[in-house]
Parts: C-alpha cells; structure tokens; sequence
C-alpha cells in the first residue's frame, strides 16, 4: 500500500473513532474526496522517497558539538524478547552511525552499555543495576522504569553527579528529573484498541482486560486510553480488569475470569507478554472464542492474527524508539544552550491485523526472533 493510501486510512479510522461510525460509513462518505488527493501524493512520495525514507528516525546533526568519548548508560525494563531486542538494535545502529558520521575512532568513540532484568516486573533488579550504573559515573543515564515512582531516589543522585537521564518507552512520575522522553502515544494505543474491540463487537458485549504491571506509566496509559473510550462504541461493559502484579498468579486469574464469564465477548491485553500468555491458555471449545485484541505484533502475535485467534495488535516502532534515545542522550553531552533538546516526543502506534501484515508500509511495526 502506498504511503497517501495508508494515510488516507489512518484519517477515516481516526474519524470513525471520534464520530463513533463504522469506518465503512466514513469511507463511502469521504472516499471521493481522497482518491484525487491520493494520487496526486503518491508522485510526490515517490519524489522525496530516498531522502525521506524513515521519518522516525531522527537525523545525525553533525554541526552540533557532542561530546567525543561519552558513554551511555542504558538500564532497560527488560532485556528478553523480541521488542526489547529491537529497542537495542536501534540504539546499536545510533551508536554506530553517530560514530561514523563525526568519524569518531578508538578513544573518541561514542559507547554503549545495554543491561536490565530478564523479566519486566522485576523492579528490585532494576534499581540495584541503576545503582551499579550511576557509581560508574556514565556522561548519559537512559531508563525504561518498570515502576514510575520506584527510581525517584536513584534520578536524584543521578542529578547530584551531574548525569543527565533520558527515559524512553515508559516514563517515571518526577519528569523533571529526566531531559528528555522518548516512546510511544500510549494513551492511543488504548484509544485504538478500544476502537477496534469495539467494531469488532457489533457495539455491545462484556470485555476483560488483562493487563501488564499497573505500576508502569506505559501501562496505565494503555488501560486509561482503553477504559475512557471503550463505552464509545456502544453497549459495552468491562467487566474484569486484572493486572499482573496485583496477582499471584496471572494465568490462573486469566483463566478465572474466562469460567466465571464463559460467553465473554472480547479481551484486551495490554502487552506482548500478557498477550502471548493469554493466547496460550487452554480455552473453552463450548463457546466461540472471545475476540482478542494484543498489543506489540511479536511472532507469536503475527501467527495468531494470521490464523485467526487474534483479530489484531496494536503495534509500535521499537527500533526507531531505541534510535531516538541515543540521539536524544549524545545531545544533552554538547555544551549547555547549544542544542534545544526536545522534551517529549510520541510516535503514533499503528493497527495490525491481517491486511498489514505482508504490506512493507508496516514493516517497522512488526517485530522478528
């Protein structure tokens, strides 16, 4: 699909989630109106399609004066699974392309360390390696906090040593304490996944929500975008949300939910991992399915949507975030009132479902072993 076509559809999702019309209503509406517009982008598309082949990824600004040797410091939520790998890779590839575009070589490298625990709601390893971390004295602290307000001390004594922090992915409640932001529009992908729970449902129904950890800011975005929008689209009730870390064990209360209401309509998981749980469970043949919608189109995930279990993710851009970060953090290491750091920047999540997933528009939103 060509880029105006793919934005031609984002704008009538977009209308239809904020006039609560199918998106086939919108379409017949607007359609004749786009179709001259469409064609005319598409040519210029074309036209600036070399240089502009990324958005997302922010340009290497050689005129600013970064510091040569820095080391950045990155404790991540999470280092296991295939999102987590492509938030490194992006900010391997930063590394690397910083590095050859100001032709720094040996000693004035720019470096990176890449550490975290192997399971998200693991927050003691998390604030034990922050710890670690700011005791080497890093030029750039870069988190992704498990919880928002458990590394509250840790941000303080990174500002006592003069380490400036860039979060990414999911932010702590002190942002004063951070330079900079760097992640996704999460209350939209609640708003999306609403959206499409919604339409899928014929506009009434019961719904569950099994979520990921309600200590991280990522998470409670995703279920307030969710839980604000869902009633939207009709009669829709919520009638169970269960988060991970307010349980001892989350299948076990998945599985509850699914037998005390066994004619359930749909569920929204707010994560890759919550996600690819749920898919797993053994499941009920007396009754059809509920209908699923996942965040973060892992393997599993694309598998599932393929097959016809999941009717589709919402997905973000792993590797672009991960490349945004480093940029964001050699940025704070150029002399004070050089550079204007941005302090948030969101990218927009995108729907997946079986139309995108062999469409090269979406390959960044689709995530590899």
């Amino acid at each position: 699909m060509k880029r105006a076509a793919a934005a031609a559809i984002s704008l009538m999702t977009g209308l239809a989630m904020l006039t609560g019309c199918s998106r086939a209503e919108v379409e017949e509406t607007i359609q004749p109106l786009v179709a001259d517009a469409i064609e005319e982008s598409d040519s210029e598309a074309e036209a600036v399609k070399e240089e502009d082949e990324s958005p997302l990824i922010p340009e290497i600004d050689t005129d600013i004066k970064i510091h040569a040797g820095s080391r950045i410091a990155v404790v991540s939520k999470c280092v296991k699974g295939e999102y987590w790998k492509m938030v490194k890779k992006g900010m391997e590839d930063a590394v690397k392309e910083i590095n050859k575009a100001y032709g720094y070589k040996k000693d004035d490298q720019i470096t990176m360390t890449f550490e975290g625990p192997d399971n998200e709601e693991d927050v003691e390893t998390q604030i034990n390696t922050i710890d670690a971390v700011i005791a080497e004295n890093p030029d750039v602290l870069c988190i992704s906090a498990s919880d928002m307000d458990s590394c509250e001390a840790q941000l303080e004594a990174a500002k006592e040593n003069g380490i400036p922090v860039i979060a990414f992915d999911s932010n702590v409640a002190e942002k004063k304490l951070v330079k900079a932001y760097r992640g996704t529009d999460n209350v939209q992908v609640g708003k999306m996944a609403a959206y499409q729970l919604g339409s899928a449902l014929g506009k009434m129904g019961k719904v569950a929500v099994f979520s990921a950890q309600q200590k991280t800011k990522s998470i409670q975005d995703r279920v307030e975008g969710f839980m604000n929008n869902i009633g939207k689209y009709g009669d829709i009730e919520v009638v169970e949300t269960i988060y991970s870390d307010q349980v001892d064990d989350m299948e076990a209360s998945m599985k509850e939910v699914l037998e005390k209401y066994p004619t359930l309509d749909g569920v929204f998981c707010t994560n890759a991992e919550i996600t690819e749980m749920y898919l797993n469970l053994e499941k009920s043949d007396e009754h059809d399915a509920p209908a699923l919608v996942g965040v973060d189109a892992t393997t599993k995930q694309q598998e599932a949507i393929r097959n016809g279990e999941e009717i589709g993710c919402v997905s973000q851009q792993p590797y672009a975030m991960g490349y945004q970060t480093i940029w964001a953090a050699v940025e704070t290491t150029a002399p004070k009132k050089s550079v204007v750091i941005e302090k948030n920047v969101l990218s927009n999540p995108a729907w997946i479902d079986a139309d995108c997933l062999d469409d090269p528009d979406y390959s960044g939103y689709l995530y590899t072993e």
